[in-house]
């Protein structure tokens, strides 16, 4: 028999399921799925996929050292089961779980029904992929997290030539299309251990204050969220390390927010996995009929950080060129998208996952429906661009870096976007829109048929985490 383990997105060598248990008996493969549609599927980008075929090179040259290497399958999860089908007799498949968007879930969900019980999926990020119960969620969560971490795989003793493409040839092919990607991040589960290295030493220091300062936040955050999204590390591995270090380092509460933070990664994954039509459907389905058309111009402006706002503006060209932002600009982006413009997140939410190197659907999901006020369970929040712009970038010096035609004006002008002929126009009025998003939020929420939903809303996907985060 031969043991064949196809990967997704946990591209790390060590703590990896699929690969640890696909290798016991030394008879295997490992095929990567390459699926074009899939990158250009709601809210997938190159700079993604670039950050992806980082952590596949280093994972790769990992197991040529172990007598194995990376396959890769160009195709479709239908077109991957009929060339296994056709190519091996007794196999039997390895893959880890994966909360993705819907593109890949259908397929997902068709290849395991198909091989049934010739196919094993191991759990990820803590999720409870069967018997779900929220009230034992943080419980379990943390029994995985303290879990033994497992070993490397087994080298391989498998000599057959498999008829697939090397990653070399692959690497060399989709690299062409990185071409204007140079800020974005890399990926491996080398620079994630030098982020985690820096970061537990020296970064965090002010972490739970800096990090919502687009200026500050660059680097004292940890700036391992595609680390996780892609696998290039586990979640298990950094809460352990984060265990045994703790009590010898500075930075204590710091470092114990960040740990907290890890937790809630996986409860956002586990809203997705729990309700897929999430991805499309408002958490609170009321919530729906709030904002029902949309104006593609306003959302290009928006997009392209052309909407008069400068602070605002600054924060779309830097994560567009970057591919990353602190967390409280992103509630901002998204905030002032479906509140202020009153656009309805379904419309936004992908075009804004494309700039995020770190866009894990269940999480980006989540928040934008926090952002959204369309949750039922978590009281709508307004930003103020302008309060952020003033709190922030008080001197406006950031703005200015990243829009050069500012920077003789005074950072007043620049806070309250009044800015006359020498900047783009508002495209709407703060005052009034967030004053008109008040009353339709608030309209709808008094009602006890939007209470009674929002009740089930919190049973279904409300965390319990006080009584058991440990």
């Amino acid at each position: 028999m031969i043991d064949i383990i196809i990967l997704n997105r946990n591209l790390r060598l060590l703590d990896n399921a699929a690969l640890f248990y696909g290798s016991l008996r030394s008879n295997y493969i490992v095929v990567y799925l390459y699926d074009e549609k899939y990158w250009n599927a709601n809210g997938k980008s190159l700079r993604q996929l670039k950050f992806s075929n980082d952590c596949l090179e280093e994972l790769n040259e990992n197991l040529l050292k172990i007598n194995s290497e990376i396959n890769i399958f160009e195709g479709t999860f239908n077109e991957l089961q009929r060339w296994i089908e056709k190519n091996f007799n007794d196999f039997f498949i390895h893959m880890n779980h994966c909360t993705d968007i819907k593109y890949f879930r259908d397929g997902f969900e068709r290849f395991k029904k198909h091989f049934d019980k010739r196919l094993r999926i191991y759990d990820d990020f803590g999720l409870q992929l069967n018997n779900f119960d929220r009230d034992t969620w943080s419980k379990n969560w943390n029994h995985i997290m303290q879990s033994d971490l497992l070993g490397a795989p087994k080298a391989s003793n498998n000599d057959l030539e498999i008829n697939l493409t090397k990653f070399n040839s692959y690497k060399n092919k989709i690299n062409k299309n990185f071409g204007e990607l140079k800020n974005i991040q890399k990926g491996g589960t080398k620079v994630a251990a030098e982020l985690l290295e820096s970061f537990m030493h020296q970064r965090c220091q002010g972490y739970r204050t800096k990090m919502s300062s687009p200026v500050l936040s660059e680097d004292s955050c940890s700036r391992l969220s595609p680390h996780f999204t892609y696998g290039s590390v586990s979640i298990r591995q950094i809460y352990q390390k984060l265990n045994e270090l703790l009590p010898t380092l500075s930075n204590q509460k710091d470092l114990y927010s960040f740990k907290k933070r890890l937790y809630w990664h996986c409860h956002f994954v586990q809203k997705l996995h729990t309700e897929p039509d999430l991805e499309f459907h408002s958490m609170h389905r009321m919530c729906d009929e709030l904002r029902i058309e949309h104006d593609e111009e306003l959302i290009d402006k928006w997009i392209k950080g052309e909407t008069g706002f400068p602070f605002l503006d600054a924060c779309m060209k830097f994560l567009n060129k970057n591919g990353w932002i602190n967390f409280r600009m992103r509630a901002m982006i998204m905030s002032f998208a479906s509140y202020n413009m009153w656009q309805p997140w379904q419309k936004t939410s992908p075009l804004l996952a494309k700039l995020f190197t770190d866009y894990e659907p269940g999480i980006h999901i989540s928040q934008v429906q926090m952002q959204s006020g369309v949750t039922g369970i978590n009281l709508p929040r307004i930003y103020s661009v302008s309060k952020q712009s003033m709190d922030q970038d008080p001197n406006a010096d950031w703005t200015k870096s990243l829009i050069p035609q500012l920077v003789n004006v005074d950072p007043k002008f620049i806070h309250h976007a009044e800015l006359g002929d020498s900047y783009f126009s508002k495209i709407i009025d703060l005052k009034s829109s967030a004053k008109y998003a008040r009353e339709q939020i608030w309209g709808i929420r008094k009602s006890k048929e939007f209470k009674d939903e929002a009740r089930k809303v919190y049973l279904k996907h409300g965390s319990r985490r006080k009584r058991n985060f440990k």
